[in-house]
Formats: C-alpha cells, structure tokens, sequence
C-alpha cells in the first residue's frame, strides 16, 4: 500500500515508513517511536500476537530504518498527536550501527558525521525555516515583477578586487570561482531586465574562522533598476525582509521559541537609520566606546555587536541600517554623492551585518574613474562595458541565507549550512 507521511496519519489503516528514534523492548511489549520528515508516531507491539517480530525486535538498534503496516487509534495516553499504531507487519529496511555522535558531542566531531547530525528535529526545522525564508523572498518578489536569473559561478577574472578568490584550472588557463553574482546583477540591468534576483552559491577564499564565516554559502541577490536613490534600496529590502519573517514567524515561531528558545519579532516599518558617524558618536555617550578616528570610515567589529544594544535602546528595534561610509571602506562601483560620500549602506540584524547595499554608479565615465582610483580598471574591464551603451540607474543587496539562519537560531554558521565549508573542511 502507499506510505502516509506521519503528519498526516489520522484513525485507521496506515503504512509508515522512518527512522527509529525511541525503542523500549519489554517482555510482552515494544514500543518504537518512529520518526519521518514530517512528524512522530508511537508504534506498539504486543508480542504475543506477533511471534514474527520477535527476531527484528531483538536486533533493532536506534536510527535503524523501518516500515509498518496496520492500524493506528487514538489514545490519551500516547503524548505525541494522541495516536498509536498497532502493526500488522514489520519489516527492518535498514539496521543501524551504535551512533558515533551524540547531541551533546563537538560540533566538529558532528561536522564528521553530518547525515547523522541532519536527522535532530532541531535541524529538520533550521531547514524548514530556510525553505519558508526563501520561499517568502521569491513571493514578495515575483508579485512586484521581478524575475529570477542564474549567473556563472565559473569567471574570468575576479569578481571584485582581484584578491580572495579560488583559482581552479580552466581547460589551457585558469578561471575563479565568483565570490559575488554583483557584476552579472547590473549587466542584467544593462540588458533592460530592470528587476531581477538570484539564489546561488557565493565562494570566499578567507581564511576566517569566526562563527559567521564560510568559504562557500549561499546567497540571496537582487537589482533593480529606475531607483531615485539609495532610499529606495533600503526600502526595498525593509518591506521584504519584513514580509519574510512574518512568513517565518507564522510557520515555525512557535517551534524556534520550543526547540531554540528565540523570539521571533516581526519588525515594524521602517527600520531605523543612522550614519556611521553618528554610530560613533552614540556608542561613545552611551556606552563608552571609543576607536582612533583613523577607524571612523569604517564599523568595527566590536562597535558592530554594540549596535545590537544600541538599536534596542534608542529604537526598541532588531535592525538597523548604517550610512556614510568612507569612499574608501567602500567598492568603487557604490555611487557617491557631490561630496564622495557613498550612496550605500550596511543593515545590521542582532549587531550582526547581513547585507552591504547601495546605489550603483551607472555612468561608465565616472565608473571608470572610480575604477582607476583603487586600481581596478584591468581587473574590471569586462565590467566597465556593460555601462558604455546606456545603462539605467539601479541599486541591490544580497543577502546570505546561511547568516540569516545563524541569527534565526543563535547558532553557528557551521551548524546552519547543510554541509559547512571552511578553511579547514572539505569533507563529507
């Protein structure tokens, strides 16, 4: 017969199929606690009637795979869904060793075992909740006329400043591998597509070992063109990341706040702004901190964990967004106003930055000048083409899902990536 997911098993004749996650063997009873994709469901055994099982059921270990047949009844006494399943047939589709991880085991021993990590409800539901996000991202998009592209990830030249790239052999020369689709976003832009986005892999060849960085994540881009300013970009992103986590919310709130203990605030509009001197300015009355002026055009990492307080003190907000930097903490392709001040800004979630957005500059004269001050004009040559036939002025952002998870979760980068990749780890 057909197998029916758990979450929709009701009264009646059943064949379930998971994971063993529970297992009490007595001497006249079993009880299984099998688990799928979609839920839990209490199996139990009443041997007498089933002298067939007896054999699998002296075997059976935790985690082994097993399919059943029969009939599934409600019962009070039975806490998850008030169901139970009386089977008819048994049969072991699969028997596991004795695991070589426990929950509690470090996370690079777990990193070694990572199929066996993925099977804990907790990273069922991170899962879950990145599908909901980005699900939530395409909505909110493809409803305002966007379409989505998919960019090489295979480049000629770096992607932005000829540093921090992977170099692989390509046939008789060499290729990298692109640390950002930005380039590609604004030819599409160039090419009259006016809104797109994109979600693909993003490879960074930083030898960082903090809790948020990653050699390989992925990454949510969007551009779109006809902007009036860099106010427009913020806004953009404002209202989907806030349709996005009211998504979030309303599916897996209540199972972040049960599995994680995390509140999930859908935040109100619009976020709050400041510009990075006035950061500075406010970090150091309210709490103290001070850094060399020479570090002002840029946010520090310290100062950057101190605006989660600050955001929460000044604005009783999670998200902050952060203007005026210096034009030289900033790519040379961010437009700059009359006084060289970049039209570009950072978002700061939780005092951790998950977006670097902005204005760019589409006038391949003054383009190409500011390509030529940070000694880019070869490495970006392909680049500077796109703008000598018209080209619209537009903005974007990205956006990585995996970070976004991190602070989701109050977890490391590591655990919220399917399989990490970093410095030291290239395997399983």
């Amino acid at each position: 017969m057909e197998r029916t997911l758990i979450k929709n098993v009701t009264p009646g004749y059943h064949k379930v199929q998971g994971f063993v996650e529970n297992f009490r063997n007595k001497r006249t009873m079993a009880f299984i606690v099998v688990r799928d994709a979609s839920g839990k469901l209490q199996v139990t055994i009443e041997k007498e009637k089933h002298p067939e099982m007896q054999e699998m059921l002296d075997k059976l270990t935790i985690h082994s795979v097993v399919t059943f047949e029969g009939e599934v009844v409600a019962s009070e006494y039975v806490k998850m869904g008030g169901k139970e399943m009386y089977p008819d047939t048994m049969r072991v589709e699969s028997y596991a060793n004795a695991l070589p991880i426990k929950d509690d085991s470090e996370i690079d021993v777990k990193m070694d075992y990572r199929w066996i990590d993925l099977r804990r409800e907790k990273n069922h539901l991170m899962l879950s909740l990145q599908t909901t996000l980005t699900a939530a991202f395409r909505e909110f998009l493809l409803e305002r006329d966007f379409v989505e592209i998919h960019t090489p990830k295979l480049i000629a030249a770096a992607s932005e400043s000829g540093s921090d790239v992977f170099e692989v052999k390509y046939f008789d020369g060499n290729a990298y591998l692109a640390q950002s689709p930005q380039f590609y976003k604004q030819m599409a832009m160039a090419a009259g597509l006016e809104r797109i986005f994109e979600t693909g892999p993003v490879f960074r060849a930083e030898k960082s070992y903090t809790n948020k960085h990653a050699t390989e994540f992925t990454g949510f881009d969007l551009e779109f063109s006809y902007v009036d300013g860099c106010e427009d970009v913020m806004k953009m992103e404002e209202e989907l990341l806030a349709y996005a986590l009211a998504k979030v919310k309303a599916a897996h709130g209540d199972a972040i706040k049960e599995l994680y203990g995390m509140d999930l605030e859908v935040p109100t509009l619009p976020f709050p702004r400041m510009k990075l001197a006035d950061v500075y300015r406010e970090l150091e009355e309210r709490y103290g901190y001070t850094v060399p002026a020479e570090l002002h055009g840029d946010l520090t990492t310290e100062a950057e964990r101190m605006t989660k307080q600050l955001c929460r003190d000044k604005f009783n907000h999670e998200f902050l967004f952060i203007t005026d930097y210096d034009a030289s903490e900033r790519a040379f392709y961010h437009m700059r106003d009359e006084n060289g001040v970049p039209q570009g800004y950072d978002l700061i979630w939780r005092g951790v930055e998950i977006t670097t957005g902005a204005q760019r500059e589409h006038r391949y004269d003054v383009l190409k000048a500011q390509a030529e001050e940070k000694g880019l004009a070869e490495d970006v040559k392909f680049y500077l083409e796109f703008f000598r036939y018209g080209c619209p002025p537009h903005g974007g952002f990205g956006l990585g899902i995996d970070r976004l998870t991190m602070l989701f979760l109050g977890l490391s980068i590591k655990e919220v990536q399917f399989l990490f990749r970093g410095p030291n780890r290239l395997t399983p």
